[in-house]
Protein backbone atom coordinates (compact mmCIF):
# COMPACT_ATOMS: atom_id res chain seq x y z
CA UNK A 1 0.00 0.00 0.00
CA UNK A 2 1.24 3.47 -0.84
CA UNK A 3 2.64 5.44 2.08
CA UNK A 4 0.17 8.32 1.73
CA UNK A 5 -2.53 6.23 3.39
CA UNK A 6 -0.82 5.32 6.64
CA UNK A 7 2.30 5.80 8.72
CA UNK A 8 5.14 3.66 7.38
CA UNK A 9 8.70 2.99 8.40
CA UNK A 10 9.93 3.16 4.80
CA UNK A 11 9.36 6.92 4.50
CA UNK A 12 12.44 9.09 4.58
CA UNK A 13 12.99 12.83 4.33
CA UNK A 14 15.54 14.06 1.82
CA UNK A 15 16.63 17.65 2.45
CA UNK A 16 17.13 19.99 -0.47
CA UNK A 17 17.77 23.68 -0.96
CA UNK A 18 14.07 24.20 -1.71
CA UNK A 19 12.69 22.35 1.29
CA UNK A 20 12.17 18.65 1.96
CA UNK A 21 11.36 15.88 -0.49
CA UNK A 22 9.10 13.30 1.12
CA UNK A 23 10.28 10.10 -0.43
CA UNK A 24 9.18 6.50 -0.32
CA UNK A 25 10.77 3.43 -1.87
CA UNK A 26 7.37 1.90 -2.66
CA UNK A 27 5.94 4.84 -4.57
CA UNK A 28 6.81 8.15 -6.16
CA UNK A 29 7.87 11.04 -3.90
CA UNK A 30 5.48 13.76 -2.92
CA UNK A 31 6.27 17.16 -4.31
CA UNK A 32 8.55 19.58 -2.51
CA UNK A 33 6.74 21.69 0.08
CA UNK A 34 8.35 24.92 1.19
CA UNK A 35 9.16 24.88 4.90
CA UNK A 36 6.99 27.24 6.95
CA UNK A 37 8.63 29.84 9.15
CA UNK A 38 6.18 29.03 11.95
CA UNK A 39 4.55 25.80 13.05
CA UNK A 40 0.79 25.49 13.61
CA UNK A 41 -0.14 28.69 11.81
CA UNK A 42 -3.57 30.10 12.63
CA UNK A 43 -5.13 31.26 9.37
CA UNK A 44 -8.24 33.34 8.70
CA UNK A 45 -10.77 31.81 6.31
CA UNK A 46 -12.49 34.05 3.76
CA UNK A 47 -15.89 32.76 4.92
CA UNK A 48 -15.57 34.49 8.29
CA UNK A 49 -16.54 37.75 6.55
CA UNK A 50 -18.58 35.87 3.97
CA UNK A 51 -20.12 38.96 2.36
CA UNK A 52 -17.03 41.12 2.59
CA UNK A 53 -14.25 41.86 0.12
CA UNK A 54 -10.70 40.64 -0.31
CA UNK A 55 -9.48 43.95 1.11
CA UNK A 56 -11.62 43.40 4.22
CA UNK A 57 -10.34 39.84 4.66
CA UNK A 58 -6.74 41.03 4.46
CA UNK A 59 -7.35 43.84 6.92
CA UNK A 60 -9.03 41.51 9.41
CA UNK A 61 -6.14 39.05 9.12
CA UNK A 62 -3.59 41.78 9.76
CA UNK A 63 -5.47 43.68 12.46
CA UNK A 64 -6.38 40.59 14.50
CA UNK A 65 -2.96 39.02 14.05
CA UNK A 66 -3.65 35.89 12.03
CA UNK A 67 -0.68 34.14 10.44
CA UNK A 68 -2.29 34.24 7.02
CA UNK A 69 -5.45 34.06 4.95
CA UNK A 70 -7.11 31.17 3.14
CA UNK A 71 -8.48 33.36 0.40
CA UNK A 72 -11.52 33.27 -1.86
CA UNK A 73 -10.99 32.98 -5.59
CA UNK A 74 -14.32 34.72 -6.14
CA UNK A 75 -13.24 37.72 -4.04
CA UNK A 76 -9.92 37.94 -5.88
CA UNK A 77 -11.73 37.85 -9.22
CA UNK A 78 -14.19 40.52 -8.03
CA UNK A 79 -11.26 42.79 -7.13
CA UNK A 80 -9.79 42.46 -10.62
CA UNK A 81 -13.18 42.72 -12.33
CA UNK A 82 -13.74 46.04 -10.53
CA UNK A 83 -10.90 47.48 -12.59
CA UNK A 84 -7.87 47.01 -10.38
CA UNK A 85 -4.65 45.82 -12.03
CA UNK A 86 -2.64 42.70 -11.12
CA UNK A 87 0.03 45.04 -9.76
CA UNK A 88 -2.49 46.73 -7.46
CA UNK A 89 -3.64 43.28 -6.36
CA UNK A 90 -0.10 42.28 -5.36
CA UNK A 91 0.39 45.53 -3.47
CA UNK A 92 -2.85 44.89 -1.58
CA UNK A 93 -1.81 41.35 -0.65
CA UNK A 94 1.76 42.33 0.20
CA UNK A 95 3.61 39.56 2.01
CA UNK A 96 0.47 37.94 3.45
CA UNK A 97 0.85 34.17 3.76
CA UNK A 98 -1.85 32.61 1.57
CA UNK A 99 -1.64 28.81 1.76
CA UNK A 100 -4.42 28.41 -0.77
CA UNK A 101 -7.50 29.80 -2.46
CA UNK A 102 -10.84 28.17 -3.04
CA UNK A 103 -12.32 26.62 -4.82
CA UNK A 104 -12.59 24.50 -7.94
CA UNK A 105 -15.98 22.81 -8.16
CA UNK A 106 -16.85 19.33 -9.43
CA UNK A 107 -13.35 17.98 -9.97
CA UNK A 108 -14.86 14.74 -11.28
CA UNK A 109 -16.27 16.39 -14.42
CA UNK A 110 -15.69 14.13 -17.40
CA UNK A 111 -16.74 13.67 -21.02
CA UNK A 112 -17.79 16.94 -22.62
CA UNK A 113 -17.61 18.64 -19.19
CA UNK A 114 -13.88 17.92 -18.78
CA UNK A 115 -12.96 20.84 -21.05
CA UNK A 116 -14.81 23.25 -18.74
CA UNK A 117 -13.08 21.72 -15.71
CA UNK A 118 -9.66 22.38 -17.21
CA UNK A 119 -10.67 25.91 -18.19
CA UNK A 120 -11.83 26.61 -14.64
CA UNK A 121 -8.60 25.11 -13.28
CA UNK A 122 -6.51 27.39 -15.48
CA UNK A 123 -8.48 30.42 -14.28
CA UNK A 124 -8.13 29.51 -10.59
CA UNK A 125 -4.41 28.80 -10.85
CA UNK A 126 -4.00 32.19 -12.54
CA UNK A 127 -5.68 33.83 -9.54
CA UNK A 128 -3.56 31.80 -7.12
CA UNK A 129 -0.39 32.92 -8.87
CA UNK A 130 -1.61 36.52 -8.89
CA UNK A 131 -1.76 36.63 -5.08
CA UNK A 132 1.26 34.41 -4.44
CA UNK A 133 -0.80 31.54 -3.03
CA UNK A 134 0.75 28.12 -2.59
CA UNK A 135 -2.22 26.01 -3.61
CA UNK A 136 -5.81 25.71 -4.77
CA UNK A 137 -8.67 23.84 -3.17
CA UNK A 138 -10.57 21.33 -5.29
CA UNK A 139 -13.86 19.77 -4.23
CA UNK A 140 -16.08 16.98 -5.44
CA UNK A 141 -19.64 17.37 -6.66
CA UNK A 142 -22.46 17.54 -7.21
CA UNK A 143 -23.38 20.55 -5.07
CA UNK A 144 -27.13 19.97 -5.44
CA UNK A 145 -28.66 17.47 -3.01
CA UNK A 146 -31.42 16.92 -5.54
CA UNK A 147 -28.89 15.21 -7.80
CA UNK A 148 -28.70 12.36 -5.29
CA UNK A 149 -32.37 11.50 -5.86
CA UNK A 150 -32.59 8.73 -8.50
CA UNK A 151 -35.78 10.25 -9.86
CA UNK A 152 -33.90 13.43 -10.77
CA UNK A 153 -32.53 11.63 -13.83
CA UNK A 154 -35.93 11.87 -15.50
CA UNK A 155 -37.35 14.87 -13.62
CA UNK A 156 -34.29 17.07 -14.05
CA UNK A 157 -32.25 15.71 -16.95
CA UNK A 158 -30.30 18.99 -17.09
CA UNK A 159 -29.15 18.72 -13.46
CA UNK A 160 -25.43 18.06 -12.98
CA UNK A 161 -25.01 14.66 -11.33
CA UNK A 162 -21.29 13.98 -11.65
CA UNK A 163 -20.50 10.32 -10.92
CA UNK A 164 -23.64 9.69 -8.86
CA UNK A 165 -25.04 6.21 -9.57
CA UNK A 166 -21.89 4.80 -11.16
CA UNK A 167 -20.04 1.80 -9.68
CA UNK A 168 -17.56 2.81 -6.97
CA UNK A 169 -14.45 1.85 -8.95
CA UNK A 170 -15.67 3.87 -11.92
CA UNK A 171 -16.36 6.84 -9.62
CA UNK A 172 -12.79 6.63 -8.33
CA UNK A 173 -11.27 6.25 -11.80
CA UNK A 174 -13.15 9.25 -13.20
CA UNK A 175 -12.50 11.49 -10.20
CA UNK A 176 -8.83 10.50 -10.08
CA UNK A 177 -8.52 11.38 -13.75
CA UNK A 178 -9.92 14.84 -13.06
CA UNK A 179 -7.63 15.30 -10.06
CA UNK A 180 -4.60 14.31 -12.12
CA UNK A 181 -5.50 16.71 -14.93
CA UNK A 182 -5.94 19.61 -12.51
CA UNK A 183 -2.75 18.68 -10.64
CA UNK A 184 -0.82 18.85 -13.91
CA UNK A 185 -2.12 22.37 -14.56
CA UNK A 186 -1.28 23.43 -10.99
CA UNK A 187 2.20 21.95 -11.25
CA UNK A 188 3.02 24.34 -14.09
CA UNK A 189 2.84 27.12 -11.48
CA UNK A 190 4.42 25.08 -8.66
CA UNK A 191 1.08 24.86 -6.87
CA UNK A 192 -0.35 22.18 -4.63
CA UNK A 193 -3.98 21.13 -5.05
CA UNK A 194 -5.73 20.24 -1.82
CA UNK A 195 -8.67 17.90 -2.14
CA UNK A 196 -11.92 18.03 -0.19
CA UNK A 197 -14.79 15.62 -0.79
CA UNK A 198 -18.15 17.10 0.17
CA UNK A 199 -19.87 14.80 2.61
CA UNK A 200 -23.00 14.23 0.52
CA UNK A 201 -21.05 13.30 -2.61
CA UNK A 202 -20.13 9.72 -3.56
CA UNK A 203 -16.43 9.66 -2.57
CA UNK A 204 -16.97 11.30 0.80
CA UNK A 205 -15.02 9.20 3.31
CA UNK A 206 -11.33 9.54 4.05
CA UNK A 207 -10.74 6.00 2.79
CA UNK A 208 -12.33 6.76 -0.57
CA UNK A 209 -10.46 10.02 -0.84
CA UNK A 210 -7.17 8.22 -0.20
CA UNK A 211 -8.00 5.63 -2.84
CA UNK A 212 -8.77 8.40 -5.31
CA UNK A 213 -5.57 10.30 -4.56
CA UNK A 214 -3.50 7.14 -4.95
CA UNK A 215 -5.18 6.47 -8.29
CA UNK A 216 -4.46 10.02 -9.47
CA UNK A 217 -0.75 9.40 -8.83
CA UNK A 218 0.40 13.03 -8.80
CA UNK A 219 2.93 14.28 -6.27
CA UNK A 220 1.33 17.70 -5.75
CA UNK A 221 -2.04 16.43 -4.47
CA UNK A 222 -2.83 16.80 -0.77
CA UNK A 223 -5.84 16.55 1.52
CA UNK A 224 -7.58 19.20 3.60
CA UNK A 225 -9.11 17.78 6.77
CA UNK A 226 -12.48 19.45 7.31
CA UNK A 227 -14.05 18.44 10.62
CA UNK A 228 -17.63 18.94 9.44
CA UNK A 229 -17.28 16.95 6.24
CA UNK A 230 -15.52 14.16 8.13
CA UNK A 231 -18.20 14.09 10.84
CA UNK A 232 -21.12 13.98 8.41
CA UNK A 233 -19.35 11.33 6.30
CA UNK A 234 -19.05 8.99 9.27
CA UNK A 235 -15.36 9.63 9.95
CA UNK A 236 -14.06 10.87 13.26
CA UNK A 237 -10.91 11.44 15.31
CA UNK A 238 -9.93 7.77 15.12
CA UNK A 239 -9.83 7.77 11.31
CA UNK A 240 -8.05 11.13 11.23
CA UNK A 241 -5.35 9.92 13.63
CA UNK A 242 -4.36 7.23 11.12
CA UNK A 243 -3.59 9.71 8.33
CA UNK A 244 -0.06 10.33 7.14
CA UNK A 245 0.83 13.83 8.32
CA UNK A 246 2.62 14.60 5.06
CA UNK A 247 -0.59 14.12 3.09
CA UNK A 248 -2.45 16.73 5.17
CA UNK A 249 -2.10 20.16 3.60
CA UNK A 250 -4.41 22.10 5.93
CA UNK A 251 -7.15 21.73 8.51
CA UNK A 252 -10.59 23.37 8.66
CA UNK A 253 -11.63 23.74 12.30
CA UNK A 254 -15.42 23.93 12.21
CA UNK A 255 -18.45 22.65 14.09
CA UNK A 256 -21.82 21.08 13.43
CA UNK A 257 -25.27 20.68 14.85
CA UNK A 258 -26.06 17.06 15.79
CA UNK A 259 -26.31 14.79 12.74
CA UNK A 260 -28.38 11.62 12.98
CA UNK A 261 -27.52 10.23 9.56
CA UNK A 262 -28.89 10.35 6.05
CA UNK A 263 -28.01 13.08 3.57
CA UNK A 264 -26.40 16.02 5.40
CA UNK A 265 -27.91 19.44 4.74
CA UNK A 266 -24.93 21.78 4.97
CA UNK A 267 -26.72 25.15 5.35
CA UNK A 268 -28.74 23.74 8.27
CA UNK A 269 -26.11 21.67 10.06
CA UNK A 270 -23.32 24.24 9.81
CA UNK A 271 -25.41 27.15 11.07
CA UNK A 272 -23.71 27.13 14.47
CA UNK A 273 -20.92 29.04 16.16
CA UNK A 274 -17.64 27.15 16.18
CA UNK A 275 -17.17 25.65 19.63
CA UNK A 276 -20.88 25.63 20.45
CA UNK A 277 -21.94 22.64 18.36
CA UNK A 278 -21.90 18.87 18.69
CA UNK A 279 -18.20 18.27 18.06
CA UNK A 280 -15.58 17.91 20.77
CA UNK A 281 -13.14 20.11 18.90
CA UNK A 282 -10.28 19.44 21.30
CA UNK A 283 -10.56 15.71 20.59
CA UNK A 284 -10.56 16.35 16.84
CA UNK A 285 -7.56 18.68 17.01
CA UNK A 286 -5.69 16.19 19.20
CA UNK A 287 -6.31 13.50 16.59
CA UNK A 288 -4.77 15.67 13.86
CA UNK A 289 -1.79 16.58 16.02
CA UNK A 290 -1.20 12.92 16.92
CA UNK A 291 -0.16 12.36 13.29
CA UNK A 292 2.68 14.83 13.73
CA UNK A 293 1.01 17.47 11.57
CA UNK A 294 2.04 21.03 12.44
CA UNK A 295 0.90 23.02 9.41
CA UNK A 296 -1.85 25.63 9.05
CA UNK A 297 -5.30 25.64 10.63
CA UNK A 298 -8.19 27.63 9.16
CA UNK A 299 -11.54 28.74 10.63
CA UNK A 300 -14.16 28.00 7.97
CA UNK A 301 -17.49 29.43 9.12
CA UNK A 302 -21.13 28.98 8.04
CA UNK A 303 -22.96 30.54 11.00
CA UNK A 304 -25.59 32.93 9.60
CA UNK A 305 -25.74 35.11 12.72
CA UNK A 306 -21.99 35.57 12.81
CA UNK A 307 -21.96 36.50 9.13
CA UNK A 308 -24.12 39.49 10.09
CA UNK A 309 -22.04 40.48 13.10
CA UNK A 310 -18.86 42.55 13.38
CA UNK A 311 -16.43 40.39 11.41
CA UNK A 312 -13.42 41.70 13.34
CA UNK A 313 -14.94 40.59 16.64
CA UNK A 314 -15.98 37.22 15.21
CA UNK A 315 -12.47 36.69 13.82
CA UNK A 316 -10.88 37.67 17.13
CA UNK A 317 -12.99 35.11 19.01
CA UNK A 318 -12.18 32.40 16.46
CA UNK A 319 -8.47 33.13 16.68
CA UNK A 320 -8.58 32.87 20.48
CA UNK A 321 -10.47 29.58 20.25
CA UNK A 322 -8.09 28.10 17.68
CA UNK A 323 -5.01 29.15 19.62
CA UNK A 324 -6.43 27.46 22.70
CA UNK A 325 -7.25 24.28 20.77
CA UNK A 326 -4.08 24.02 18.73
CA UNK A 327 -1.68 25.37 21.32
CA UNK A 328 1.98 25.93 20.66
CA UNK A 329 4.48 23.92 18.65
Amino acid sequence: MCCISRKNSHRRAIPSQQGVWLACWQCQPLTTVEPMSKRNQIVLHALVARYGTLALDLDIAHQIGFDGLEASGAKIRAFLDAGFSPQELRRLVGDTFIPGIGFLLDVERYGDARKDLLKDAEALTDLAAAVGARGIQVITGPISLEALDPTSVTRRPDLYRGVVGLPIEEQIDITASGLAAVADIAAQRNLVIYHEALSWTPLNTLDRQLRTIRKAARDNIRLVVDFWHCYTSGDGPEQISRLDKDLIYGVHICDSLPFAGGVPNEPVLRDVETGKGALDLREWVTAVKSTGYDGWWSCELFCNKQHQMNSYEVARDLKTLMQDLVGGP
